[in-house]
């Protein structure tokens, strides 16, 4: 096994992350007793009386970006500017909150997450653009002033060269096996060349700016040096965007050009501070716009129309079933309080048995229901779908569930489905909050309440119960929904219905708190795996 190899093994994210935030906290102390208070208050103060300098420097560091999206799209033409542009910016933004060079896989992430382009091609490119970039960064600092750029770097610019021309010959060479087969990807040409070093004399503007608001007057030159000699050092920085690293390579830089250290710390401090203020900025920005956002859909699209109603017999029942885990002590009183008939039709009570221990199957049985028995516990999800496809088999004219504890009433059936079978609603949901709460606990009330109300923003539309167990579908709603988590339906199945443009309203009901059995809702286990779902809802194809 090799070095790198046996440090991954020994090293988790999370131990970077560590090891980065603790390095970087470290130099900031460092920084900030060694620099000249009151020559760093001037330069703030030189700064805010010159916004047209910050203006400039801003605008300058922000063209240096606006050039590499052009080059990465001269490499891949079908990714458009502004997903160019904000997968670079994600990428630079994250550099700067997290330690070694982190960020730089995000740039990949945001092309293959929000535009049609596969990872091996936003891959190739990238590392083929970023070691572009780098061979620049040398080439032009050795340019501008050989033997200061020499006198600061040593030989450390010849492992440089070495390492980023080895790099950027590799990534030519599989970006160039990946352009053979996709006749999207190109080879980058001059202008992509040319833009990817333009950048790097954008970004010597700024510390140009800088540099004069700390008292330092830079020539053309000795700002690209400065620059280059910071950003090489910043490849092997540690610690959150290269704090520590870029200020003392810049330091160094300043002072073999002859300038004072204690403003160099200034100019290095303030240049750092200016770039990291931007990136974090517009990273953030770029996680988000333009559309689609990295992070993915967070509250539900737009349906694109309604749901035509199917025909429905006129003999067609209406079927209530059950999830049932463990009620044998209320099952039985459950069923027996189910109508008979409802608007003219036959009531079929089904219990789903989700693996229960006890008596519940011959308890309901006795009853008079119906049971399907899942055999092992599966979740409620899971019942609640084996309920729905038991309804649509059956052809009911509305598929109508509640829980079997006696929470919810079953004898107010008529009230759940008489939207439906006036053709008013396809879905609809007793809502607790509307209707009389004999009892419910004060800690789930307002749990109820914030769940429903984040379901609401979600959803895009009000809704006064979001956790209800009684709920009601027609035959075309029941056929089409899709419950994609085994441990809860509550979010996933309302938003799955209205994204497919059925028909929801919300009825009162009555409910009184459970007086046997337990509830198996506890909230943390309940957020960790509803959320991820509802997240997996609102992004599904």
């Amino acid at each position: 096994m090799n070095l790198l190899a046996r440090v991954r093994r020994r090293l988790s994210t999370s131990k970077l992350l560590w090891i980065g935030a603790v390095l970087g906290v470290v130099a900031l102390v460092v920084m900030v007793r060694a620099v000249d208070g009151a020559a760093f208050a001037e330069a703030m103060r030189q700064a805010a009386n010159r916004p047209g300098g910050v203006a400039l420097a801003l605008g300058a560091f922000a063209f240096a970006f606006l050039l590499r999206a052009i080059a990465w799209r001269r490499v891949l033409p079908s990714l458009s500017f502004g997903q160019s542009l904000a997968g670079i910016h994600v990428a630079l933004g994250a550099n700067h909150v997290l330690p070694f060079r982190m960020g730089e896989p995000l740039r990949v992430l945001s092309a293959v997450r929000r535009t049609s382009i596969g990872f091996e091609a936003a891959a190739a490119s990238t590392v083929t653009l970023r070691a572009i970039d780098l061979v620049a960064v040398v080439a032009i600092g050795l340019a501008a002033a050989p033997a200061v750029y020499l006198g600061v770097v040593g030989w450390g610019i010849a492992a440089a060269a070495v390492v980023f021309g080895s790099v950027a010959v590799a990534g030519w060479w599989w970006l160039r096996s990946v352009a053979a087969r996709l006749p999207d990807v190109k080879m980058p040409g001059v202008v992509a060349v040319a833009a990817s070093g333009a950048a790097w004399l954008a970004e010597a503007v700024l510390v140009w700016q800088v540099a004069g608001w700390a008292g330092i007057e830079l020539t053309a030159s000795e700002a690209l040096v400065v620059t280059t000699v910071s950003v090489a050092a910043q490849v092997v920085a540690v610690a959150p965007g290269g704090l520590g690293t870029y200020e003392a390579a810049g330091v160094a830089a300043y002072v073999a050009l002859g300038h004072d250290p204690e403003l160099a710390l200034v100019a290095a401090l303030g240049a750092h501070a200016l770039k990291t203020v931007y990136s974090i900025v517009v990273g953030a920005i770029g996680i988000f716009v333009p559309a689609p956002s990295l992070v993915g859909r967070l509250r539900l699209g737009r349906p694109s129309g309604r749901v035509a109603p199917e025909l429905i017999a006129a003999d067609a029942p209406v079927v209530l079933f059950m999830p049932a885990f463990n009620e044998e002590a209320a099952v039985g009183a459950c069923i027996r309080r189910a109508p008979a008939t409802v608007a003219g039709r036959p009531v079929e009570v089904l219990v789903v048995d989700d693996g229960s221990a006890d008596e519940t199957v011959t308890r309901a049985r006795e009853a008079g229901a119906d049971v399907i028995e899942l055999g092992v516990n599966q979740g409620l999800g899971a019942a609640v779908r084996v309920g729905l496809a038991e309804g649509v088999r059956r052809r009911a004219a509305a598929v109508v569930f509640c829980d079997a504890d006696g929470e919810y009433p079953p004898e107010e059936l008529e009230n759940m489905v008489e939207p439906i079978l006036d053709g008013r609603a396809d879905y609809v949901t007793g809502s607790r909050f509307l209707g009389h709460i004999e009892h419910m606990r004060p800690h789930r009330r307002i749990g109820n309440l914030v769940l429903t109300r984040a379901l609401s923003i979600v959803a895009r539309r009000r809704i006064s119960d979001g956790q209800t167990g009684y709920r009601a579908l027609s035959l075309a709603a029941a056929d089409s929904a899709e419950i994609i988590h085994d441990f809860n339906y509550a979010q996933v199945i309302t938003l799955d219905l209205l994204a497919k443009g059925f028909r929801h309203v919300e009825v009162p009901i009555s409910y009184r708190f459970r007086t046997t059995g337990d509830s198996f809702i506890k909230l943390g286990p309940y957020l960790r795996k509803v959320v991820p779902a509802v997240y997996r809802e609102l992004n599904a194809a």
